[in-house]
């Protein structure tokens, strides 16, 4: 991403409740239309929620049947053993574990609680959000079905997750569309002149956690556009993950 002077955030809102086989982008595109924001020139950052729901990533837990190792997890911690037996259908591995919560990799490659799958927000008491089979093609897909031509226009697939080391949830990306998800610096020279070494910045992730300010759960804003991003160079969000040969955690 090229200097930027400032950016702008614009809520979407009056989105009505997102369903399986829905058109999500001609939904985005009348409720930006409705907030007079034209999507064209910036970064449409689009809660993963939303996307999962048009894609018809639900689960009825009345259809689960839990295993044994599902009914063992969710006695330790009063969970409900179909809620964890959808989890491990979509977890890799199991990172750690507690009582209160699952830390997962997911089969895309994310490190997340409860492999992203979550019963806030779902369309129904007992119905289970799942993420997308594939966030980047999820973004590509809204991408060129928002974009007008040759205009640019990158889209975002964000969630919130929790982070080691540090309290709270932060909004990062999940897929990306359009634009370079990292900014390499290196090479490149600070103030002082001293060359950068290391230094990538998480373009996508600034981005999506940025957008995260306006997107709290309760405040019916499930897409934010960005202005006055210069997008630059293309990519998909696993350009992100981290390549566990240089993973000195795993």
């Amino acid at each position: 991403m090229g200097a930027v002077s400032g950016i702008r955030l614009l809520p979407i809102r009056g989105l009505p409740e997102v369903r399986p086989g829905d058109d999500l982008a001609a939904l985005l595109t009348a409720a930006a239309a409705d907030e007079g924001i034209a999507l064209s020139g910036g970064v449409l950052v689009v809660a993963q929620k939303i996307v999962s729901k048009a894609e018809g990533r639900l689960v009825a837990l009345a259809d689960i049947e839990p295993s044994d190792e599902a009914r063992r997890i969710a006695a330790e911690g009063e969970k409900d053993p179909r809620h964890m037996e959808i989890v491990l259908r979509e977890t890799v591995r199991i990172v750690r574990q507690s009582e209160r919560v699952l830390i997962c990799e997911t089969r895309h490659g994310f490190v997340c609680a409860n492999a992203g799958v979550d019963l806030s927000n779902a369309p129904g008491e007992d119905v289970a959000v799942l993420l997308p089979e594939d966030p980047d093609a999820s973004a590509r897909r809204l991408r060129d079905a928002l974009r007008e031509g040759d205009a640019p226009l990158g889209v975002i697939v964000s969630d919130t997750f929790g982070r080691p080391w540090r309290e709270g949830l932060v909004d990062v990306a999940l897929g990306s569309a359009g634009f370079a998800p990292m900014a390499d610096q290196r090479g490149s020279r600070d103030r002082t002149g001293r060359e950068l070494l290391v230094t990538t910045m998480a373009t996508a992730d600034q981005l999506a956690a940025a957008a995260g300010l306006l997107m709290e759960k309760a405040a019916g804003v499930p897409a934010v556009f960005v202005e006055g991003v210069a997008l630059e160079g293309d990519g998909a969000l696993r350009d992100l993950l981290r390549d566990p040969a240089t993973d000195l955690f795993r």
